[in-house]
This record gives C-alpha cells, sequence and structure tokens, in this order.
C-alpha cells in the first residue's frame, strides 16, 4: 500500500515539475517569438495532474495570466482534482485500493 502512495508522489512531482518547465519553457519562446507549445498541451499537463506546478509556473514566470480561460481555467482544474482525491482517499469503499 506504502508502494502505491509513493509511486502517485512521484507521479505528482515530476507532473508538476513538468508544467512548471514547460510554463517557463513557452514563456521564453514567446518573448523570442519561436515556435510555442499549444495551448491546449498545458492545459494537458494541468489535467493529468500538474495542475499545481502550471499554476505555479503561470505567476513566476507570468505567463498566460491575461488569458481569462488559464486565470479561471488552472484553479478550477486543481479544485477539481482535490474534490476527486477527496472522494477517492474518504470513499466509504475503498474501490480503487483493496
Amino acid at each position: 500500500m506504502e508502494d502505491i502512495w509513493l509511486i502517485i508522489l512521484i507521479y505528482l512531482a515530476a507532473v508538476n515539475l513538468f508544467g512548471l518547465i514547460i510554463m517557463g519553457v513557452d514563456k521564453s519562446r514567446a518573448k523570442r517569438r519561436k515556435w510555442r507549445i499549444p495551448e491546449a498541451t498545458l492545459f494537458l499537463v494541468a489535467v493529468i495532474g500538474g495542475s499545481i506546478g502550471s499554476i505555479a509556473g503561470m505567476y513566476l514566470f507570468r505567463h498566460k495570466t491575461k488569458h481569462w480561460y488559464f486565470v479561471v481555467g488552472m484553479p478550477v482544474i486543481l479544485v477539481l482534482q482535490l474534490i476527486a482525491v477527496a472522494i477517492i482517499v474518504f470513499a466509504p469503499l475503498n474501490l480503487f485500493f483493496m
């Protein structure tokens, strides 16, 4: 059981670090007028668990903070993820980790 939680924590750390990094990379590319990372990819990284890193990258690099769908969308993704975690952890039936 502890191994599963360790794997989940390592995954979340990695995907959040990746979310932070791609926000920085995209901001750098925007400044240099180079090929950009698609917005759908930035959102995908948030959806697969990198929402905290993506939000941190938005504000650390001041990237996408003028786009309402990022300013609203990223926190909404995070809240939905937190609700999902709460449901999984506190569910009356432990369906996922029997």
